[in-house]
């Protein structure tokens, strides 16, 4: 088995991008940019945006430009009821379940989140850990510092034999560029970014054997 770690995303990872949960996290920075640091909301989407490109996360950019509580806004924006947005997989539960590797949520969120998202969607008791925005923090995915971070809490200094399970290029090409191997989720075209790509999750075992 070449794979010893398997880091999965959490967020439009383990589920679907349609599920409209991002949508109202957005929504949820958006107000607290506008009510709690009186930002004008018609440049709110703009400077969001400048910030995920610069640093990787909103809420970097906002830590690093206006000195912004990290907890707070975390606690803020992710105070959503999630049973509104997210329903248990039955099949990928049973996928993930089957994979013989070391399995850990590598999130840009935090821990809490992390936690209520795998309960509501039946998953909290296949992973061995949680790695959140704070643990690897000042960094964040796809900073490369990040995942050395991830490697170091994962116990498993060979990035070779990791793999970064994520639905967004950029987090995979940065796991590439580490040496990790790199698996993006939602889309059936390949790319260059990834080592494979997936959609349906009877899949991803198969793309664990050919790597």
């Amino acid at each position: 088995m070449r794979f010893s770690t398997i880091f999965f995303d959490l967020d439009d990872t383990l589920y679907p991008s349609s599920s409209g949960l991002w949508d109202a996290l957005k929504e949820r920075m958006t107000v607290y940019m506008r009510d709690v640091l009186h930002i004008p909301e018609a440049e709110v989407p703009a400077l969001r945006e400048q910030y995920y490109k610069m640093y990787g996360t909103t809420l970097r950019g906002l830590v690093e430009r206006h000195k912004v509580d990290r907890e707070d806004f975390l606690a803020f924006v992710h105070d959503v009821s999630l049973k509104d947005f997210l329903t248990p997989n039955p099949l990928q539960r049973e996928i993930i379940a089957s994979l013989p590797q070391r399995k850990l949520i590598f999130t840009n969120a935090d821990v809490n989140h992390a936690r209520r998202v795998l309960s509501v969607l039946q998953l909290d008791d296949l992973f061995d850990t949680i790695i959140d925005v704070n643990a690897v923090a000042p960094y964040n995915k796809p900073n490369p510092e990040s995942f050395a971070i991830a490697q170091e809490l994962a116990d498993e200094p060979d990035p070779r034999k990791c793999v970064m399970i994520d639905d967004l290029p950029r987090t995979t090409r940065a796991a590439l560029e580490v040496g990790m191997a790199s698996i993006l989720y939602g889309t059936e075209e390949p790319t260059k970014d990834a080592s494979g790509v997936f959609v349906d999750w009877n899949h991803l075992p198969i793309l664990l054997a050919d790597e």
